[in-house]
């Protein structure tokens, strides 16, 4: 099952639990905007290259639509669709007030030298410049592209709306970054096995765990970076999934640019993830489901009441 496609059952199943309008179930999935363009650029040997690059904008019900940029030779509009509707429930889980999106554009960043990966960030920002900003869109790194990407982002992105340092998150401490924020994703994950685990009355201290890309777990705890092939071979007792994604149903910074210390930037971070944990609890206890389903419910049910308010209909 593509991503696509597995994102959209657990939608179903969540909106059916939370007995939905078929309507509102309906607007919720489609995608508020879904961008592709062509990015043709010089190469350094004077050829001319051809890249096709995506923006799905999900859901804005709940604030600026947020998500990364990845550069992989798979980016489709598939993928690209499933990871901007799951930074809209994300988001929602963690009760920040940003909707979903997800860019991306297919290419191998290995095979471009830095000066044709800029030319590249640089024509894709001047084609979809229009329709990202601080109160509309805010890109972030994901993978392939990292603090740099962003840099060139902001910097054409300023050429045409002026010095916009907010424009995107994941840049440079430099020119306005966070501290704290490229180990933000992987603590984010820690606090979660901690929250996970205190349920159990243990502590991460003492468990033994494996960190997993392709290979099967069979200790405590297995943190998840892709297992959708080798389910039936997982022997841990508590699975934490650390990507978008990673197993098929089957198996930042702030506008006016204040600095925050880091210790500052993880305890809040903590905060988020702890409460975020406790509300899907809470979820799972009142529909009689698993931790993913009060997950999605949680993020649904939230993104669902905003857009109600907000008088959808209208």
């Amino acid at each position: 099952m593509n991503a696509l496609a597995a994102t959209n059952r657990n939608f179903k199943l969540a909106a059916r639990l939370l007995g939905l309008d078929s309507k509102l179930e309906k607007s919720l999935l489609i995608p508020f905007r879904e961008i592709k363009v062509e990015c043709t650029i010089p190469k350094d040997d004077g050829s001319l290259a051809s890249f096709v690059g995506f923006r799905v904008q999900h859901d804005n019900a709940r604030g600026p639509m947020k998500g990364g940029i990845r550069y992989h030779p798979e980016v489709d509009p598939d993928e690209v669709n499933a990871l901007a509707q799951l930074m809209t429930w994300k988001t929602a889980v963690a009760n920040i007030p940003y909707g979903g999106a997800k860019g991306g554009i297919g290419c191998d960043p290995g095979d471009l030298s830095i000066s044709e990966l800029e030319r590249l960030t640089r024509v894709f920002t001047q084609k979809i410049h229009d329709l990202i900003g601080i109160h509309i869109d805010v890109p972030a790194p994901d993978m392939g592209t990292g603090p740099q990407t962003m840099a060139w982002i902001l910097d054409e992105y300023s050429k045409f709306h002026g010095h916009s340092p907010a424009v995107v998150t994941g840049k440079p401490i430099d020119l306005g970054g966070s501290l704290g924020r490229d180990a933000a994703t992987g603590r984010g994950v820690l606090f979660a096995a901690e929250a996970l685990l205190n349920e159990h009355g243990k502590t991460v201290s003492g468990q033994r765990f494996a960190i997993q890309v392709w290979h099967f777990l069979s200790n405590d705890l297995g943190f998840i970076g892709d297992c959708r092939d080798n389910a039936n071979d997982i022997k841990a007792k508590f699975i934490v999934e650390a990507a978008n994604h990673p197993t098929d149903p089957e198996a930042d910074e702030n506008i006016q640019g204040f600095m925050w210390e880091e210790e500052k930037v993880n305890n809040v971070l903590k905060t988020y993830m702890t409460k975020g944990f406790k509300d899907v609890k809470e979820m799972c206890k009142t529909h009689n489901c698993d931790l993913r389903m009060g997950a999605f419910t949680l993020g649904v049910n939230r993104v669902a009441r905003a857009t109600v308010l907000r008088g959808w209909e209208a």
